[in-house]
């Protein structure tokens, strides 16, 4: 049996670190594992849509460090006409990814982990509008439900900080879509800021606790 994780979360919130965490850990204990970029692997239209964000909003392109900030204008634009947009590009992001998950749960791995998810294309609408639910609702129901599906939450201070590409304004206004996101799908687990150490005790234990691979794997939990 195929097991699917997800990592999502605003930019800066160290998902990147638990996802090569989880991925060594489970090769260590001799599991097939494959890692999926969302934004790479499963979108629909990339270079279009980077090119056109760049051009129509003018945003700088790259990743942003504390030694190089940038100003990034993409999907902290929230005007009406392109949230529409947004929801046909998302609704064939959704269909992309349903493809894609067939496909990998015939590959050969035991574990698929991916790097972010449709929910973080979700979190970027404004979830307090009646329509915005009314969509990812929809959505949702189509939308292969990882087996794990864990946000990993960040002051927002603190994930600018490691991560300047967007407005602090943003990045709590993004938090606070995931934690809307959460309790509409049911199904997402949000990590709470903490020590990458105890993110990483917290993900094992719940993929132990849960998964058949707690006899397999002899992989010490605190490890």
């Amino acid at each position: 049996m195929v097991t699917t994780v997800s990592f999502s979360g605003m930019d800066g919130a160290g998902k990147s670190s638990q996802i090569s965490e989880l991925e060594a850990w489970l090769l260590q204990a001799g599991i097939r594992v494959q890692t999926v970029t969302f934004w790479d692997d499963i979108v629909v239209f990339r270079g279009l849509r980077e090119s056109m964000s760049h051009r129509i909003f003018k945003g700088d392109q790259g990743i942003g460090s504390p030694e190089n900030p940038l100003i990034r204008r993409d999907k902290n634009v929230q005007a009406w006409p392109i949230n529409c947009l947004r929801f046909l590009l998302y609704a064939a992001d959704a269909a992309s990814l349903a493809l894609q998950v067939f496909r990998l749960r015939r590959s050969g791995s035991e574990f698929i982990i991916f790097d972010r998810y449709i929910y973080d294309e979700l979190a970027n609408l404004p979830l307090s509008h009646k329509i915005a639910r009314i969509f990812v609702r929809s959505l949702l129901r189509f939308v292969p439900r990882p087996d794990y599906a864990f946000v990993i939450d960040a002051e927002p201070k603190a994930a600018f900080a490691r991560k300047p590409e967007y407005p602090l304004e943003f990045l709590h206004r993004n938090r606070e879509a995931y934690r809307a996101l959460a309790a509409i799908s049911g199904t997402i687990t949000i990590l709470d800021p903490d020590s990458i150490p105890a993110i990483q005790k917290k993900i094992r234990q719940q993929v132990l606790r849960e998964n058949r691979t707690q006899e397999s794997s002899g992989v010490p939990v605190s490890q």
